[in-house]
Protein backbone atom coordinates (compact mmCIF):
# COMPACT_ATOMS: atom_id res chain seq x y z
CA UNK A 1 0.00 0.00 0.00
CA UNK A 2 0.99 3.62 -0.70
CA UNK A 3 0.54 6.65 1.13
CA UNK A 4 1.24 10.08 -0.01
CA UNK A 5 1.55 12.55 2.84
CA UNK A 6 0.77 16.29 2.24
CA UNK A 7 0.36 19.64 4.13
CA UNK A 8 -2.40 21.91 2.90
CA UNK A 9 -2.03 24.18 5.93
CA UNK A 10 1.17 24.35 7.85
CA UNK A 11 4.09 21.97 7.42
CA UNK A 12 6.62 19.64 9.40
CA UNK A 13 10.43 19.48 9.58
CA UNK A 14 12.32 16.70 7.90
CA UNK A 15 12.79 15.50 11.09
CA UNK A 16 9.55 14.67 12.13
CA UNK A 17 8.80 13.08 8.74
CA UNK A 18 12.03 10.58 9.39
CA UNK A 19 10.78 9.74 12.57
CA UNK A 20 7.09 8.36 11.10
CA UNK A 21 9.53 6.24 8.71
CA UNK A 22 10.99 4.55 10.98
CA UNK A 23 7.89 4.11 13.03
CA UNK A 24 5.92 3.38 9.95
CA UNK A 25 9.04 0.38 8.75
CA UNK A 26 8.69 -0.83 12.24
CA UNK A 27 5.23 -1.19 12.40
CA UNK A 28 3.97 -2.26 9.01
CA UNK A 29 6.96 -2.65 6.79
CA UNK A 30 4.72 -3.10 3.62
CA UNK A 31 3.50 0.00 3.69
CA UNK A 32 5.29 2.72 1.58
CA UNK A 33 4.58 5.71 3.42
CA UNK A 34 5.91 8.79 1.56
CA UNK A 35 6.05 12.66 2.27
CA UNK A 36 5.42 15.06 -0.68
CA UNK A 37 8.73 17.49 -0.22
CA UNK A 38 6.27 20.37 0.27
CA UNK A 39 5.69 19.23 3.69
CA UNK A 40 8.92 21.18 4.42
CA UNK A 41 8.43 24.09 2.60
CA UNK A 42 7.67 27.38 4.54
CA UNK A 43 6.14 30.47 3.24
CA UNK A 44 4.79 32.39 6.42
CA UNK A 45 2.39 30.46 8.41
CA UNK A 46 1.98 27.92 5.54
CA UNK A 47 3.90 24.73 4.20
CA UNK A 48 4.46 27.20 1.12
CA UNK A 49 2.15 29.40 -1.01
CA UNK A 50 -1.63 28.64 -1.56
CA UNK A 51 -0.88 27.70 -5.30
CA UNK A 52 1.94 25.69 -4.18
CA UNK A 53 -0.09 23.42 -1.59
CA UNK A 54 -3.01 23.50 -4.20
CA UNK A 55 -0.87 21.77 -6.31
CA UNK A 56 0.77 19.41 -3.93
CA UNK A 57 -2.37 18.02 -2.49
CA UNK A 58 -3.94 17.80 -6.19
CA UNK A 59 -1.03 16.20 -7.31
CA UNK A 60 -1.31 13.03 -5.22
CA UNK A 61 -5.24 12.87 -4.73
CA UNK A 62 -5.06 12.29 -8.53
CA UNK A 63 -2.09 9.97 -8.70
CA UNK A 64 -3.40 6.16 -9.34
CA UNK A 65 -0.23 4.99 -7.67
CA UNK A 66 -1.35 6.69 -4.29
CA UNK A 67 -4.39 4.69 -2.06
CA UNK A 68 -4.75 7.04 0.59
CA UNK A 69 -3.92 10.69 1.61
CA UNK A 70 -2.76 10.85 5.23
CA UNK A 71 -2.35 15.04 5.81
CA UNK A 72 0.93 15.89 7.63
CA UNK A 73 -0.38 18.32 10.37
CA UNK A 74 -3.19 20.93 11.09
CA UNK A 75 -2.95 24.45 12.09
CA UNK A 76 -4.15 26.95 9.54
CA UNK A 77 -4.46 27.18 5.43
CA UNK A 78 -6.33 24.08 4.25
CA UNK A 79 -9.85 26.31 4.25
CA UNK A 80 -7.67 28.87 1.77
CA UNK A 81 -7.08 26.04 -1.30
CA UNK A 82 -11.22 24.56 -1.17
CA UNK A 83 -11.71 26.83 -4.24
CA UNK A 84 -8.62 25.88 -5.82
CA UNK A 85 -8.38 21.74 -5.48
CA UNK A 86 -12.14 20.68 -5.45
CA UNK A 87 -12.58 21.15 -9.50
CA UNK A 88 -9.54 19.39 -10.20
CA UNK A 89 -9.80 16.28 -8.62
CA UNK A 90 -10.38 13.29 -10.93
CA UNK A 91 -11.27 9.83 -11.12
CA UNK A 92 -8.53 8.32 -8.87
CA UNK A 93 -9.10 10.92 -5.90
CA UNK A 94 -12.56 9.69 -5.83
CA UNK A 95 -11.23 6.06 -4.08
CA UNK A 96 -8.88 7.49 -1.89
CA UNK A 97 -9.38 7.79 1.84
CA UNK A 98 -8.23 11.13 3.41
CA UNK A 99 -7.10 10.80 6.99
CA UNK A 100 -6.56 13.73 9.22
CA UNK A 101 -8.46 16.09 11.59
CA UNK A 102 -8.67 19.95 13.03
CA UNK A 103 -7.48 22.18 10.25
CA UNK A 104 -7.80 19.67 7.73
CA UNK A 105 -11.99 19.36 8.65
CA UNK A 106 -12.09 22.01 6.05
CA UNK A 107 -10.88 19.52 3.26
CA UNK A 108 -12.64 15.94 4.94
CA UNK A 109 -16.17 18.44 4.68
CA UNK A 110 -15.56 19.46 1.46
CA UNK A 111 -14.59 16.01 0.29
CA UNK A 112 -17.35 14.35 1.98
CA UNK A 113 -19.95 17.23 0.25
CA UNK A 114 -18.43 16.62 -2.84
CA UNK A 115 -18.51 12.68 -2.61
CA UNK A 116 -15.40 12.56 -3.04
CA UNK A 117 -13.23 9.73 -1.93
CA UNK A 118 -13.61 8.07 1.96
CA UNK A 119 -12.89 11.39 4.37
CA UNK A 120 -11.95 10.37 7.87
CA UNK A 121 -11.14 12.12 11.26
CA UNK A 122 -8.42 10.89 12.53
CA UNK A 123 -4.67 11.48 14.36
CA UNK A 124 -2.21 12.93 11.29
CA UNK A 125 1.30 11.79 10.51
CA UNK A 126 2.85 14.72 12.58
CA UNK A 127 1.92 12.58 15.73
CA UNK A 128 4.80 10.49 15.08
CA UNK A 129 6.80 13.23 17.84
CA UNK A 130 3.91 13.29 19.99
CA UNK A 131 5.68 11.04 22.52
CA UNK A 132 2.99 8.18 22.96
CA UNK A 133 5.61 5.71 21.73
CA UNK A 134 3.35 5.49 18.38
CA UNK A 135 0.22 4.73 20.03
CA UNK A 136 -1.85 7.55 17.68
CA UNK A 137 0.29 7.08 14.64
CA UNK A 138 -0.40 3.51 14.61
CA UNK A 139 -4.08 3.91 15.24
CA UNK A 140 -4.40 5.85 11.95
CA UNK A 141 -1.95 3.77 10.40
CA UNK A 142 -4.11 0.63 11.08
CA UNK A 143 -7.45 1.96 9.39
CA UNK A 144 -5.87 3.39 6.60
CA UNK A 145 -3.87 -0.25 5.90
CA UNK A 146 -6.54 -2.56 6.90
CA UNK A 147 -9.90 -0.75 8.28
CA UNK A 148 -8.40 -2.16 11.93
CA UNK A 149 -11.89 -1.38 13.60
CA UNK A 150 -10.46 -1.56 16.88
CA UNK A 151 -9.46 1.85 16.52
CA UNK A 152 -12.65 3.50 16.24
CA UNK A 153 -14.33 5.86 18.45
CA UNK A 154 -16.33 4.09 20.81
CA UNK A 155 -19.48 5.28 20.58
CA UNK A 156 -19.87 4.83 16.71
CA UNK A 157 -23.35 2.76 16.58
CA UNK A 158 -23.74 1.42 13.28
CA UNK A 159 -25.77 5.65 12.00
CA UNK A 160 -23.42 7.80 9.94
CA UNK A 161 -21.42 10.03 11.76
CA UNK A 162 -19.31 13.16 10.87
CA UNK A 163 -16.43 14.68 13.17
CA UNK A 164 -15.11 17.79 13.57
CA UNK A 165 -13.13 21.02 15.07
CA UNK A 166 -15.95 23.31 16.44
CA UNK A 167 -13.97 26.35 14.95
CA UNK A 168 -13.84 24.55 11.67
CA UNK A 169 -17.42 23.62 11.28
CA UNK A 170 -19.02 27.27 12.21
CA UNK A 171 -16.17 28.03 9.33
CA UNK A 172 -17.72 26.23 7.04
CA UNK A 173 -21.51 27.16 7.70
CA UNK A 174 -22.38 29.00 4.70
CA UNK A 175 -20.24 28.33 2.22
CA UNK A 176 -20.77 25.43 -0.55
CA UNK A 177 -17.97 23.08 1.20
CA UNK A 178 -20.07 21.81 4.54
CA UNK A 179 -22.03 18.70 3.80
CA UNK A 180 -25.40 17.56 4.26
CA UNK A 181 -25.68 16.01 7.67
CA UNK A 182 -28.94 14.91 7.99
CA UNK A 183 -29.53 11.25 9.54
CA UNK A 184 -25.79 12.10 10.76
CA UNK A 185 -24.49 12.10 14.80
CA UNK A 186 -22.27 15.33 14.56
CA UNK A 187 -19.43 14.86 17.23
CA UNK A 188 -17.05 18.17 17.78
CA UNK A 189 -14.28 19.19 19.54
CA UNK A 190 -11.96 22.04 20.23
CA UNK A 191 -9.20 23.22 21.47
CA UNK A 192 -7.23 26.39 22.99
CA UNK A 193 -10.37 28.52 22.92
CA UNK A 194 -11.80 30.52 26.42
CA UNK A 195 -15.01 28.63 27.29
CA UNK A 196 -16.95 31.95 26.26
CA UNK A 197 -15.88 31.02 22.63
CA UNK A 198 -16.57 27.93 22.75
CA UNK A 199 -19.98 28.61 23.53
CA UNK A 200 -20.54 31.31 20.88
CA UNK A 201 -19.43 28.43 18.41
CA UNK A 202 -22.21 25.86 20.25
CA UNK A 203 -24.86 28.94 19.22
CA UNK A 204 -23.23 29.43 15.48
CA UNK A 205 -23.58 25.66 15.48
CA UNK A 206 -26.97 24.66 16.72
CA UNK A 207 -28.85 27.69 14.74
CA UNK A 208 -27.20 26.71 11.56
CA UNK A 209 -29.72 26.02 8.73
CA UNK A 210 -27.19 23.78 7.22
CA UNK A 211 -27.48 21.55 10.25
CA UNK A 212 -31.52 20.84 10.79
CA UNK A 213 -31.78 16.73 10.39
CA UNK A 214 -28.88 15.91 12.59
CA UNK A 215 -29.49 12.52 14.90
CA UNK A 216 -27.68 13.58 17.51
CA UNK A 217 -24.39 15.42 18.78
CA UNK A 218 -21.47 14.28 20.93
CA UNK A 219 -18.82 16.19 22.56
CA UNK A 220 -15.01 15.07 22.11
CA UNK A 221 -12.62 16.73 24.35
CA UNK A 222 -12.54 20.48 25.12
CA UNK A 223 -8.87 20.57 25.86
CA UNK A 224 -6.28 23.23 26.45
CA UNK A 225 -8.62 25.77 27.36
CA UNK A 226 -8.07 28.85 28.51
CA UNK A 227 -8.71 31.62 31.07
CA UNK A 228 -11.63 33.70 31.12
CA UNK A 229 -12.20 37.12 33.31
CA UNK A 230 -14.25 36.99 34.65
CA UNK A 231 -14.05 32.83 35.27
CA UNK A 232 -16.58 31.07 33.69
CA UNK A 233 -19.62 29.70 35.22
CA UNK A 234 -20.94 26.94 33.28
CA UNK A 235 -19.73 23.36 32.63
CA UNK A 236 -19.42 22.01 28.91
CA UNK A 237 -22.15 19.18 29.70
CA UNK A 238 -24.40 22.58 31.00
CA UNK A 239 -23.51 24.06 27.30
CA UNK A 240 -23.52 21.39 24.97
CA UNK A 241 -27.09 19.88 26.80
CA UNK A 242 -28.67 24.10 26.28
CA UNK A 243 -27.39 24.70 22.86
CA UNK A 244 -28.73 20.90 21.88
CA UNK A 245 -31.85 21.48 23.50
CA UNK A 246 -32.30 24.80 21.21
CA UNK A 247 -31.21 22.64 18.29
CA UNK A 248 -33.87 19.81 19.08
CA UNK A 249 -31.55 17.22 18.97
CA UNK A 250 -30.81 14.73 21.38
CA UNK A 251 -27.17 15.11 22.90
CA UNK A 252 -25.54 11.72 23.04
CA UNK A 253 -22.66 12.08 25.47
CA UNK A 254 -19.05 11.92 25.06
CA UNK A 255 -16.94 10.81 22.10
CA UNK A 256 -12.67 9.91 22.72
CA UNK A 257 -11.71 12.32 19.91
CA UNK A 258 -9.59 15.72 19.76
CA UNK A 259 -6.36 17.24 20.53
CA UNK A 260 -5.28 14.75 23.04
CA UNK A 261 -3.08 11.57 22.67
CA UNK A 262 -6.67 9.53 22.91
CA UNK A 263 -8.08 10.86 19.86
CA UNK A 264 -9.57 7.92 18.00
CA UNK A 265 -10.63 7.27 14.32
CA UNK A 266 -13.99 8.11 12.98
CA UNK A 267 -14.70 7.73 9.08
CA UNK A 268 -17.62 10.16 8.00
CA UNK A 269 -20.73 8.16 7.15
CA UNK A 270 -20.90 4.44 8.49
CA UNK A 271 -17.59 2.82 9.80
Amino acid sequence: MRIGVVAPARGIDEALASRALGLAAVAMPEVDLVFHPQCFLSDGHFAGSDAVRAAAFVEVANDPAFDAIWFARGGYGSNRILHSVMPQLGAAARHKTYLGFSDMGFLLGALYAAKVGHPVHGPMASVAGSGDGGAAFARSLLWLTKKDRSVLEPGLDGRPAAAFNLAILTALIGTPWIPDLTDHVLIVEEVSEPLYRVDRMLFTMAHATQLKGLAGVRLGEVSEVQDNDPPWGESLETMITRWCGEMRVPYLGRAEIGHVRSNRVVPFGVA
